[in-house]
């Protein structure tokens, strides 16, 4: 299993949040979002030990990147209280190699219904 503090400890109305987690638990293939002990949402996803090598997690590492900033827009209350939009990044992604490496398998979560890549 792995998993990954997707944001700090929840402040704003939990129903909101739990309601915004389940949505995704449904919406998001090999992933589930949880809540853990200090209130931060969580992100998991698991591999059964018979698969465990390392290709399959490199791509169970960046299927959980891709979740990440799949959602980081609707994820904004919670990183960066009170902006209206995220910030620039400052410097380039160190997640491009693994993230091209494995673009095909994780496809699902990059293309929009339909199957039609963004122009």
């Amino acid at each position: 299993m792995c998993w990954v503090h997707y944001a700090p400890p929840i402040n704003d109305s939990f129903r909101v949040s739990y309601r915004k987690l389940l949505r995704w638990n449904d919406e998001l293939p090999f992933v589930k979002f949880a809540v853990s002990t200090d209130e931060r949402p969580v992100l998991t996803s698991e591999l059964p030990a018979a698969h465990l090598d390392p290709d399959a997690m490199g791509v169970m590492i960046a299927r959980l990147v891709t979740v990440c900033d799949l959602l980081y827009d609707d994820s904004l209350v919670w990183l960066h209280p009170g902006a209206k939009r995220a910030p620039v990044p400052v410097r380039p992604s160190r997640h491009e190699a693994l993230l091209d490496r494995y673009a095909d398998t994780l496809a699902e979560l990059v293309a929009p219904p339909g199957g039609v890549p963004d122009a």
